[in-house]
């Protein structure tokens, strides 16, 4: 019954996550064709020291309330998850109350001395109150997770979501005539509208679900001091890790587009490049992790499971399934990236950044690889190795952004070739560490040759089709679906793909006469 919880969780929050991953999809075309990569830029500076606020905020305590909220409920002392809900929520609503507040009076001065263009104050003032809003929506976040109900989150995403891009656009559209800068705090008011809604939706979902899910069965057993040790041991970790992943993004969102001032660029041009960046080039480049992140999150207990019983086999097999299918659903995804780069990039009227897409579809691979694997390392319980991977290829990736960017010709290309530079280096390590620790062979036919060849025959399809068909209306879509069915075929007859395999996907498996 658990398995089909989670399973069943998993695939509502695949759905939702899909569902905002096309929401998101068309709120940064509209943004790039009517708003502009200036104010996008502007906002995306920002968006990071955001981020970074909400981690010291949460600290990997919505993760740690689940997983204790969710040992709780299953041995049947539900006054104890309350009791953790209960501390979780003032201690993240105090915390965020007063990161919120600090950064609000201090935004002047973080706006003049860190941020390269002060334009961002408005952004920057509109975002705190967020950090306070979301710091107390993931309390409930985390304690659904712990009871397995995934379908308040989703609703909440999804909800959340459709009021940021309804009000961001508006707003931003609106507040273009008074200037760049005020577009860019139209985006930041749809963000902070998305995430008050969402709270609202989830809280209202909490209350209506209470009395079903919180009826007391037994006297609280844990004392406060105990609640915030055991959260603490199992926050920490994570935390550590986002810290350092919202710290790279902060750094990159300071350097690059002061570093393109020093290649040659006005303020306002490098700010626009820097946004075109973000809305096009990464947009393009991490819609399909989608499904990579969703193959991932249902990994870790996966893992854990054969890891807890000393099931280095299973450990092994599940481990290369998941990076082969890695490769094989990451391989299409970045041929149609690197070929049609000037027309997606056109799609975001960003036609220029079309080079940019290609250096860093090359890498790309390695970047849902890195995902992937970090999933293996923490279900292998290894949490430490990701961070310091990351800590690796910072050190090797961060002074060459520095460089190269500010070279007058390289710019954005030296920027996307340090950001390939990293994805290899962490997948790489990542891929060693779980050879190391499980004894999972490194597959070089199943994990290079046989997707490489059927990337080579999508490619010459493209080549044969496009100049036929690039002039008519469903010229793309028909190339894709062409394209996809070669590389499918040949994954079929090198071996790549088994009708095994096939008959194991939901939904369509059970309908194969095999």
């Amino acid at each position: 019954m658990s398995k089909r919880t989670f399973v069943y969780g998993a695939a509502i929050l695949l759905g939702a996550n899909l569902l905002n991953r096309l929401l998101g999809f068309a709120y940064q075309y509209l943004i790039m064709i009517n708003i502009g990569g200036e104010a996008y830029g502007l906002f995306n500076m920002v968006f990071p020291i955001y981020m970074l606020a909400l981690v010291f905020t949460t600290a990997g305590i919505p993760l740690a309330i689940a997983k204790m909220v969710s040992e709780e409920v299953s041995l049947g002392r539900v006054a104890n998850a309350r009791a953790i809900f209960r501390l979780a929520f003032w201690l993240l609503s105090i915390s965020g109350a007063i990161v919120s507040l600090s950064l609000y009076f201090l935004s002047p001065y973080i706006a003049e001395r860190i941020f390269p263009d002060p334009r961002v104050l408005n952004v920057f003032l509109i975002c705190t109150p967020a950090i306070f809003i979301v710091s107390v929506s993931s309390v409930f976040r985390g304690y659904f997770q712990g009871l397995q109900n995934m379908v308040p989150t989703a609703i909440s995403q999804i909800c959340e979501q459709i009021i940021r891009v309804a009000v961001g656009y508006t707003a931003a559209l609106r507040l273009l005539r008074h200037g760049v800068e005020w577009a860019a705090a139209g985006l930041a008011l749809g963000m902070l509208a998305g995430e008050l809604i969402g709270l609202i939706v989830i809280m209202i979902q909490y209350l209506r679900s209470r009395p079903q899910t919180l009826r007391e069965s037994s006297s609280k057993t844990y004392s406060t001091e105990q609640i915030l040790s055991r959260l603490w041991h199992l926050a920490s970790p994570v935390t550590l890790g986002r810290l350092l992943a919202t710290g790279l993004s902060s750094l990159d969102a300071i350097i690059i587009p002061s570093r393109l001032q020093v290649a040659g660029y006005t303020a306002r041009e490098a700010v626009t490049l820097f946004g075109e960046l973000g809305g096009s080039a990464f947009t393009l480049l991490t819609f399909p992790s989608v499904f990579t992140f969703a193959l991932a999150t249902s990994l870790v207990p996966a893992i854990s499971e054969a890891a807890v019983k000393r099931q280095l086999n299973v450990v092994r097999a599940r481990s290369a399934e998941a990076i082969r299918l890695t490769i094989l659903l990451g391989i299409p995804c970045l041929i149609i990236l690197f070929y049609f780069a000037r027309p997606l990039t056109a799609f975001f009227k960003s036609s220029e950044i079309a080079p940019i897409l290609r250096i860093l579809a090359l890498g790309g691979i390695f970047s849902y690889i890195q995902q992937t694997t970090t999933g293996i390392l923490q279900g292998l319980g290894k949490v430490h190795l990701p961070v310091i991977h990351s800590i690796i290829a910072a050190l090797i990736r961060i002074p060459a952004l520095f460089y190269l960017t500010a070279l007058p010709h390289w710019g954005l290309r030296g920027t996307a070739w340090t950001f390939a530079l990293g994805y290899v280096v962490m997948a790489i390590l990542n891929l060693l560490a779980i050879s190391r620790y499980s004894g999972m062979p490194l597959d070089l036919q199943r994990f290079v040759l046989q997707p490489a060849s059927g990337g080579i025959g999508m490619l010459l399809v493209f080549q044969f089709l496009d100049p036929l068909l690039r002039n008519f209306a469903l010229g793309y879509p028909i190339e894709f679906l062409a394209g996809a069915a070669v590389y499918g075929t040949i994954l079929l007859i090198n071996g790549g793909v088994t009708f095994n395999d096939l008959k194991r996907l939901p939904w369509i498996g059970k309908f194969l006469p095999l």
